[in-house]
């Protein structure tokens, strides 16, 4: 897209405008004859907390006033590596 507007002649300025990139950005696809990457979204992955989902839900089950943060405690013993934040949304 960058290479195809600087052959219908316009400016660096004029393809950072188009383009939404930055300026210092076109001039280095520019000059390298480069294609600027296009991204699309993430595959979603496995979330972390998955493989705890047994057992959160049978302590949950038994003692349905814990705290997230006990549980992250507990599975964090086990083996668990993801963060706070992610077991609360795994939770909700």
């Amino acid at each position: 897209m960058i290479l195809e507007l600087k052959r219908q002649g316009l400016g660096v300025s004029a393809i950072a405008r188009q383009t939404g990139l930055d300026r210092k950005t076109v001039r280095k696809y520019l000059e390298r004859g480069l294609e600027a990457p296009v991204y699309g979204p993430r595959e979603p992955g496995e979330r972390l907390a998955t493989r705890f989902g047994s057992y959160l839900t049978e302590r949950l089950a038994a003692f349905p006033g814990l705290s997230a943060r006990r549980l992250h405690r507990e599975i964090k013993a086990m083996g668990y590596e993801g963060a706070y934040s992610t077991l609360t949304e795994y939770l909700r």
